[in-house]
This record gives C-alpha cells, structure tokens and sequence, in this order.
C-alpha cells in the first residue's frame, strides 16, 4: 500500500500547479480584456463618441448634359470619350445652310422695312407740301370768289340802272337785254369760282387726311425705334442665333463622356448628344444612417479616402448639407405600407462633402467611384 499510495501527493500537486497557472492566465486575460475595454472607453469618450463614418459613400458631381438647340444634320464632331474640354469649346457642328438662307431672308426683311419707314418720312413732307400748296389753292380761289361776287354785283346794279331807264324809254331793249346777259355771265363766273373754291378745299382736306394718316405712322420715330423696323430686326437677330446654334460647344470644363452622337446623324432639338463630367468639380455623396445625422451640421469638416487610391491619399472636404428626403423616399417607386406587413428598416439620408479642389488636381476622382466619409462632429 505503501508503494501505491506514494506518487498520489505528486499528481495532487501538478494538478494544483495547472489549476494556479490557469488562474493566472485568466487573470491576465481578464486585465487584457479589462485594458481594451478601458482603452475602448477613453477612445470612444475621447474620439469615437465624436465622428460619424460611412462606406456607403460615392463621388458624384453635377454634370451636364449636351443637347443642340435646333434640329439639323452633324457635320463635324471634334471630340470623343474621355477628352478634357474646356468651357467654350467647340464639340459638334450641324449643316448651317438653312439657317444661313433664314438669315439672308431676314436681312432682306430688315432692308426692306428700313426702306418703307424712309419711304413714308418722304411721303410725308411731299404730303405736307401739298397741304400747304392747297391752301395757297384756296386762298387763290377766294379771291376769284370775290372777284366774281363784285362782278355780279355790279352787272346786277347795271341790270337795274337798265330796267329804271327802260319804263321812261331811256334805254333801248339791246341795251337791256345786253345788261340782262351780263347779269347772267357775272352770276354764272360767280357760281364757278364758288365750285371752283369748294373744289380746292375739298382738294386740301383731302391732302390733310393723307398727311394725318401718314403722320401717325412715324410721328414721335426713328428708323431705330419704328415697329416694322423693330420686328424686322427681331427676325433677324433670331435667325443669326439659330446660325449661331449650328455650332455646339462644351457648357464647362470636364471630360466628355457617354457620346451618343455620329457624323451624319440628324440630330433633334433636346436630344442628348453627350455628357461633360466636371472632374474637378466633383463632390462625394455619403449615405449616414439616420442615428448618425443628430449632430451633423453643414461646414463640418470630414475625411475621405478612396478606394482607387486607398488609405494612404486622404481628402480634407465640409459637409455642405443634409438631403431633404432619404433615398427611399426619392426612388422612383417608394416603399409603401399599406398592407400593414411593416418591418422597420434604418434609413440613409444623403450628405454632402465639398472635396479640396488643390487635393483633387493632385488625385483626380471620376463620377460613381467608392469612398469613406468620416466627419468630425466637434469641427464645426
């Protein structure tokens, strides 16, 4: 019994040591764990409890579609996919011949109306000539008027002297019949100066009626402010726009992209020809979760790495402010709930991050390209 009841204190004794070793380690893990937590607390106190951060986050930009402004057949195209252009430059042009016809009808239009307003100018003064040239008629005819009254006048006392004589036989019958007939002539010169008169200021109102029409046309105007004139010119200066139009040209800096147009394709007013992307415009749209965006405020400063460069190349950007609607609510079909069958699901809310245009020129970003948003909640 002696001999086995010997090694039984040994095996007690290394059982005990594995026991004490592993007490130890637990202990040590139990402070490691105790540290990271600790660590992660002061972290999150100090740090963590003061950003906001996202991968769901995209570079995007406000780019512009080109559209021709008047329908017509390409004729030259001078750039192509992933060529910087700069604003100004020329990008398609479209057959300009009938606009060039429009422009010369227009011309000849403008000419034609600057003629007739000159024309009526001169109408006018040879209108007020004659206006004047029938009053000076009427005068004239005012005087044989009275000229002829006083001659009947005096042929009817001679009448009368005549016819005096005539009962005592003083006068012979020629005598009176030749004083009856002057009578008569002086009485029909008379009448004739009358209509004579009425004809000329008959004459004269009509010269004033035609003075007076033609007076309104261009009374108070110039050639420059004449309505037919001013129309005239409208019509031209819209047909040199529509020639001006044969010619399209980038409406920003950036680089061409999705070209849907090709060398004799006639091409419709509206219809998008391509898309110029504003590369060094370009801005990051970072979807944050609902919980995150209580303290976000516009002018925040943020971080952003991209995933073609990684983490090594950081942008420095401010939030320039918060979406009015979640994406959600923005599709094209937004979600419903009218079956009641409702499972809540956290919502983004689009942000967005300004970007350094210095760091983009020394790191350029295209459209659509994956990033990280972390914004700093205590910058502000």
């Amino acid at each position: 019994m002696t001999d086995n009841a010997d090694p039984q204190p040994g095996l007690d004794a290394a059982a005990a040591a594995r026991l004490a070793n592993r007490k130890r380690w637990l202990i040590r893990l139990a402070g490691v764990v105790l540290l990271l937590g600790l660590a992660w607390a002061v972290w999150y106190v100090l740090v963590g409890r003061n950003h906001v951060a996202t991968d769901d986050a995209y570079v995007d930009a406000e780019m512009a579609q080109v559209t021709p402004l008047t329908s017509a057949s390409v004729v030259a195209i001078h750039v192509n996919d992933t060529q910087f252009v700069r604003a100004g430059t020329v990008l398609v042009e479209l057959d300009p011949t009938d606009a060039k016809i429009a422009v010369a009808q227009a011309a000849a239009d403008l000419a034609e109306a600057q003629r007739k307003f000159r024309q009526n100018l001169a109408t006018g003064q040879a209108l007020a000539a004659q206006v004047r040239a029938r009053g000076a008629d009427i005068a004239a005819a005012e005087a044989q008027v009275k000229a002829a009254r006083a001659s009947a006048e005096e042929a009817h006392m001679e009448l009368n002297r005549r016819m005096a004589l005539a009962a005592s036989g003083g006068v012979s019958g020629e005598e009176l019949s030749t004083a009856r007939r002057n009578y008569a002539t002086a009485e029909a010169a008379l009448a004739s100066a009358e209509a004579a008169r009425a004809q000329t200021q008959s004459a004269r109102s009509s010269a004033s009626g035609q003075f007076a029409a033609n007076d309104a046309l261009t009374r108070g105007l110039s050639e420059d402010t004449d309505p037919g004139v001013l129309a005239a010119q409208a019509r031209l200066d819209s047909a040199r726009l529509e020639l001006n139009r044969m010619v399209v040209r980038a409406p920003i800096d950036g680089v061409v992209s999705q070209r849907h147009v090709q060398l004799g394709q006639r091409v419709a007013k509206g219809d998008v020809i391509m898309t110029i992307v504003p590369v060094g415009q370009v801005y990051v749209s970072a979807n944050f979760k609902e919980r995150q965006l209580d303290r976000v405020l516009p002018g925040m400063p943020a971080e952003v790495t991209a995933d073609i460069y990684g983490s090594g190349v950081v942008y420095h950007g401010l939030v320039a402010g918060v979406s009015g609607a979640t994406g959600a609510a923005s599709a094209l079909i937004p979600a419903q709930n009218a079956t009641g069958n409702w499972i809540k699901v956290v919502q983004r809310l689009p942000v967005r991050i300004e970007l350094d245009p210095k760091e983009l020129a020394r790191h350029p970003l295209r459209v659509g390209l994956s990033t990280n948003v972390t914004i700093d909640l205590t910058g502000h």
